[in-house]
């Protein structure tokens, strides 16, 4: 087999090994990782596109920078299964979001070459300037890398860090990965050349000694000059805002040249004066035509064959909860212009795409920023519109802020549809929607409804398209329904009114969204054991339904609350009312069910919510434990 045929993948165990290659071999080494790539994301499922932009950038970086010493921090993780090859991971690379296996996104109790861990967007740069800082304070001589997206930058937060890292002219690299051509002019042998030219030692050293120069001339003399400099280096290379952010600006260059990208890379590492920003262009999804092919890059994939990229997929029984939104979203609009759509870069991922095609005048996807995407919707509501915000629950956490101030305090009749409620399965602790029943039910104003079915999603997006009193949140699951028969179309439920859907004499379970399937096969268990249980919806975890909360305490000895989410929600105000009203000290034995106070790694949701104690059997068991011991006994 010729030398050029030998595979070097399997030589690579650590970046210190890539880095004994010669520069000529790099080519090969990331056709090879590109494979790898799409054959592990084959078994596994999970974030391909944006990975397989990145071979050659994450080939190049680990080849120039001297990891982990040098830290490299990559934004949001969506790109980072090469990196986690590189890096003494690629035995447990098909173990990707599977249980006990490697997590979808970068983790510091993973590897060492983790500095960071990431899954939410635009953290990069501030996490970055920090171990700059830290770096600085110690005395240390090591380099900070942070890659950042180009659709990172939609965020708010990567200017403030930008901002403030010019200010402080801490030595930190910024590579802008542009992977949509939303930033970048055309990128060529010209634009190479320049910024191999400007990122330079010879450039660099002459510009400072102009800068010396001119500080001894008169203040509109040095100021004059130092515009002309950033303007005439801006007409060329496009980076004058990230220059007047006081980053010294690279590029465009081609991501996938190692040509062009290694004489920069090692330009930057070796610079003394910081912060520079090195803009790099690649192609989502290259390197494998299904991929290049597809409207979304395959960002985020099931198990597919590797020759005709088509994805398994499971199926269902049931339509998922996010179409059930999209779909029941478009029928209230169809006879109410006012039902306006928002959305933070999720469009598919919420269902607000049903609803964009449908009304695309009347769909805002305003990027990765959910702050901004509350206050806006606020906004609108203040003009007598119904915008409705739909944000995964673990995003809409960025915005609590302006929920707070924007939206409750002027109690401004926004809609917040909450994907992604209680735990996602291969995501992981990252993405689970755990907090926001506490985090919501807490403010003044705010009505916060969980939907214990797709069918009871139906009924809350028309209540909260009816609803003007002010704001008004509806909590949902990741995945399919659960198989009951659908409504032709929605009724507006009454606010703060619960359901009881079987009549016990013994025991009480109250559920708050989807545990309630869970609650009802308990139920059964407990009848079979001679305990005549009642099963509840609460269906409002504000306001609560204070006359089902207390005939549910009287009539019970024994009353469990079960809710897919932290503690500090809907249990604990279950406990605060009965214990306002004097039902606590009455001999009821009440307990309360939640998610642990863990954060819990990915598997599948059915799994995690067993490992949680949130599944019927756990459920049947509290109640035994809930009850006198000679009644569990003898019952038992």
């Amino acid at each position: 087999m010729a030398e050029s045929q030998t595979p070097l993948l399997d030589t690579i165990h650590l970046p210190a090994d890539l880095r004994k290659l010669s520069k000529k071999k790099l080519t090969q080494v990331a056709d090879e990782l590109r494979r790898e790539t799409i054959s592990a994301v084959s078994v596994t499922g999970g974030h391909l596109g944006a990975g397989l932009g990145v071979v050659e950038l994450t080939v190049a970086l680990h080849y120039v920078f001297d990891t982990p010493q040098d830290r490299l921090i990559w934004d949001v993780g969506h790109q980072a299964y090469p990196h986690k090859i590189l890096t003494g991971r690629r035995d447990r690379i098909r173990t990707l979001r599977q249980a006990d296996g490697l997590s979808g996104f970068t983790k510091r109790t993973e590897s060492e070459y983790d500095p960071f861990g990431a899954a939410h967007s635009s953290t990069s740069i501030s996490a970055g300037l920090g171990m700059a800082v830290a770096r600085d304070l110690k005395g240390g001589k090591n380099n900070v890398v942070a890659v950042i997206g180009d659709g990172s930058m939609s965020a708010g937060m990567a200017y403030e860090a930008m901002n403030n890292a010019g200010a402080m002219d801490s030595r930190l690299i910024v590579i802008l990965n542009d992977n949509d051509m939303s930033i970048a002019p055309p990128v060529g042998a010209l634009s190479s050349y320049l910024s191999r030219l400007l990122s330079g030692g010879t450039y660099r050293g002459l510009r400072e000694k102009g800068k010396k120069i001119a500080k001894k001339m008169p203040p509109f003399i040095f100021e004059s000059a130092r515009r002309a400099e950033e303007l005439t280096r801006g007409f060329f290379t496009g980076g004058t805002l990230f220059e007047q952010l006081g980053f010294y600006y690279v590029g465009p260059i081609d991501g996938h040249n190692f040509d062009h990208l290694l004489p920069v890379l090692q330009n930057v590492r070796d610079a003394t004066e910081g912060p520079i920003l090195v803009h790099v262009v690649t192609q989502k999804g290259k390197g494998y035509a299904p991929a290049e092919a597809a409207a979304d890059k395959l960002h985020g994939v099931n198990a597919f064959d590797l020759v005709s990229g088509a994805q398994v997929k499971p199926k269902a029984n049931a339509p998922s909860y996010t179409r059930v939104f999209g779909e029941s979203l478009v029928k209230e609009a169809e006879h109410d212009d006012k039902i306006i759509g928002v959305t933070a870069a999720m469009p598919s991922g919420t269902g607000m795409d049903i609803f964009g095609k449908a009304f695309p005048d009347r769909i805002f996807d305003v990027g990765i920023a959910e702050q901004h995407a509350v206050t806006f919707a606020a906004g609108l509501a203040t003009e007598g519109y119904k915008p409705f915000c739909a944000i995964y629950s673990t995003f809409l956490q960025r915005a609590y802020d302006q929920i707070v101030h924007d939206v409750a305090l002027q109690n401004l009749p926004v809609r917040f549809a909450i994907d992604r409620a209680g735990l996602v399965g291969a995501d992981g602790a990252t993405h689970a929607g755990s907090f926001d029943v506490a985090y919501l039910g807490c403010l003044p104003n705010m009505v916060v409804m969980a939907a214990a079915d797709e069918a009871e999603l139906v009924h809350m997006v028309t209540t909260a398209a009816a609803y003007d009193q002010g704001p008004i949140a509806f909590r949902y699951p990741r995945g399919d329904g659960v198989g009951v028969d659908m409504p032709a179309k929605g009724r507006v439920l009454e606010i703060g009114k619960g359901r009881v859907l079987r009549e016990g004499s013994r025991i009480a379970l109250l559920s708050l969204g989807t545990r309630l399937g869970e609650c009802l096969l308990a139920a059964d268990e407990l009848a079979a054991r001679g305990l005549s249980t009642t099963v509840a919806d609460a269906r409002f975890a504000k306001p609560l339904d204070a006359e089902l909360v207390e005939r549910l305490a009287r009539d019970h000895e024994v009353l469990i609350t079960v809710e897919e989410g932290s503690t500090g929600g809907f249990g604990c105000f279950v406990l605060q009312h009965l214990s306002d009203a004097g039902l606590l000290d009455k001999g009821l034995r009440i307990r309360t069910m939640v998610l642990p106070d863990v954060f819990l790694d990915h598997d599948k949701p059915e799994k995690l919510y067993a490992r949680a104690g949130l599944d019927a059997s756990a459920i049947v068991a509290r109640v035994l434990g809930a009850l006198p011991q000679v009644t569990a006994t003898r019952r038992a």
